[in-house]
């Protein structure tokens, strides 16, 4: 589960809860602020949850910064905190902040729903299809913008097969991905009868997928046919022989998009009206098949310019 549900004592209602936390992974507090915000109200998204009634922060103000730094970084991440949290239509009403050697950034989102406002995760069956609703290659893209910047051994090897201008749009694109919420994705999933979902984050696509096929009450493979990766990161993690695992869709994600299981007949529609509604493309990347294991098949899918996807030849054999 990426949230508790609890029934409460008062009929026909439930608690739903979630925390989370991590450390900077960009060099801009506000938007770093936002991308927290963001990641917690994730799990809640991937029940179908799509009003959060509060938020609590917790902040951990680097006991390494100087003044300065602590006096500018530390109110740019609660600003892109709050901002967050407010385009989701919630509030920040308390937290914890500490004194810690390590920045960090997170919180705790709670919601009291009935039993027709959250899906859970268990109802896949076959003949579903699978639908992703961000792009992966997130963690590749934050650490080559560093390997840009820090002008190192690794840029060394990748800037023969990518230029700083499509690493600078990777990271960019990478960022605000990761600060897009997901509340949109979430209330589509009750338009179109959506069998159960998780968020993509730091175990990869697979271990998610993986972890979701486990909860499903029907024994049932998820057949995944394409991994779409944001542009050129891809390219870059075979330059770095595959360390990221991106094309073993094992790559850890912040902040990413729901893998949602949806009828058949229904995820085509799905991927459009997000499209229409959002302007962000979503993604058929697999089905459902009857079964008692999980099956993963990797295609390399690379996003156009264009918003369009184009499929390459399987770069890795099928995982069992």
């Amino acid at each position: 589960m990426d949230c508790c549900v609890i029934p409460l004592r008062f009929g026909g209602l439930s608690l739903l809860q979630t925390t989370d936390f991590f450390y900077p992974l960009i060099d801009d507090p506000y938007m770093m602020g936002k991308i927290a915000c963001a990641n917690v109200l994730s799990d809640l998204y991937a029940v179908g949850v799509t009003e959060c009634d509060n938020m609590l922060m917790l902040l951990g103000v680097s006991s390494k910064f100087t003044e300065k730094e602590r006096d500018t970084v530390i109110p740019l991440m609660i600003h892109g905190f709050k901002d967050s949290a407010e385009e989701a239509g919630t509030s920040i009403t308390g937290g914890q902040t500490v004194l810690n050697p390590w920045c960090l950034i997170g919180g705790v989102a709670t919601t009291v729903c009935q039993q027709n406002e959250f899906i859970m995760p268990d109802n896949a069956v076959p003949g579903d299809v699978l639908v992703l609703t961000k792009p992966l290659g997130t963690q590749v893209a934050c650490n080559a913008h560093q390997w840009l910047e820090q002008r190192n051994d690794k840029w060394n090897r990748i800037k023969l097969i990518v230029s700083e201008d499509e690493v600078e749009k990777a990271y960019h694109d990478a960022m605000f991905n990761m600060a897009r919420l997901n509340r949109t994705a979430s209330q589509l999933m009750h338009t179109f009868n959506s069998h159960g979902a998780t968020d993509v984050t730091g175990f990869g696509i697979l271990g998610h997928a993986a972890n979701l096929a486990k909860q499903q009450r029907n024994e049932v493979n998820f057949v995944i046919h394409n991994l779409p990766c944001i542009a050129k990161m891809s390219a870059i993690a075979k330059a770095c022989g595959n360390m990221f695992g991106l094309l073993q869709g094992t790559s850890a994600e912040t902040s990413g998009g729901l893998l949602i299981c949806l009828p058949r007949e229904q995820a085509a529609k799905y991927c459009a009206e997000i499209k229409k509604v959002e302007g962000n493309q979503a993604w058929i990347i697999g089905i459902v098949e009857a079964g008692g294991c999980m099956v993963s098949v990797v295609i390399e899918v690379q996003t156009l310019e264009d918003g369009t996807v184009q499929s390459v030849p399987p770069t890795t054999t099928p995982r069992r």
